[in-house]
């Protein structure tokens, strides 16, 4: 899905720890997740390229996004790190979508002038619907299955998907998830260039709805 809406099929690596499907190009993990990033960074043109990097994991307070593994037990990506790695290599202009709770830690360490920051949770509130079994997350069925593919630009796309969330955590008397969205000063000059390889038609969303949605 993000693939067709940033038009970039051909040009993504997928990490997933995905046993009964072995699903991806590798599996996730701290180490993985760098080396992905040293290879974007080697690849791409670091005045004009895009990084979108959408992470869906567990999350810690103060400690970042968790990746467990059944092998090799858990490991931590924590914001000051994953800030240096991204400077460090020169990936300028990026698009960071973080699915976890407490995500919203990530947002000072992250920030800066050509970069676009949106977490399904503030640094201090859980995210919902990461129960087994679920085709979706609260977060990923409202913006990736239902926002992004409607041919509408990002940042509408992304005050849907808030609105969608706080409907069913409203429904569902939950205690509201407060996803963040951080907009860098420099970054509408790319994503002005993203909007225009951006889809004409809406696509269905896929699997089971957790926000009370028709398919």
């Amino acid at each position: 899905m993000l693939a067709r809406r940033f038009d970039a099929a051909g040009r993504t690596i997928v990490l997933a720890n995905d046993e009964a499907t072995s699903k991806g190009d590798g599996r996730g993990s701290p180490q993985t997740l760098a080396m992905a990033l040293r290879r974007a960074a080697e690849l791409m043109d670091r005045n004009e390229d895009v990084l979108v990097l959408y992470s869906t994991s567990h999350g810690a307070p103060d400690a970042g996004l968790v990746y467990k593994d059944g092998q090799r037990g858990s490991g931590f990506v924590s914001p000051a790190p994953l800030a240096e790695m991204l400077r460090s290599l020169g990936i300028r202009n990026r698009l960071i979508i973080l699915q976890a709770c407490f995500a919203g830690q990530f947002v000072p360490a992250l920030k800066d002038a050509h970069t676009i920051i949106v977490t399904a949770a503030a640094r201090d509130r859980t995210s919902f619907g990461c129960q087994a079994g679920n085709d979706w997350t609260f977060f990923g069925d409202a913006l990736i299955n239902h926002a992004l593919r409607q041919p509408l630009p990002f940042d509408i796309q992304v005050r849907r998907a808030i609105a969608l969330i706080g409907a069913a955590e409203d429904r569902e008397k939950l205690n509201p998830s407060n996803p963040q969205v951080n907009t860098g000063s420099e970054s509408s000059k790319w994503l002005a260039k993203l909007e225009e390889r951006k889809p004409s038609a809406t696509s269905e969303p896929v699997g089971q709805t957790v926000l009370g949605l028709g398919k």
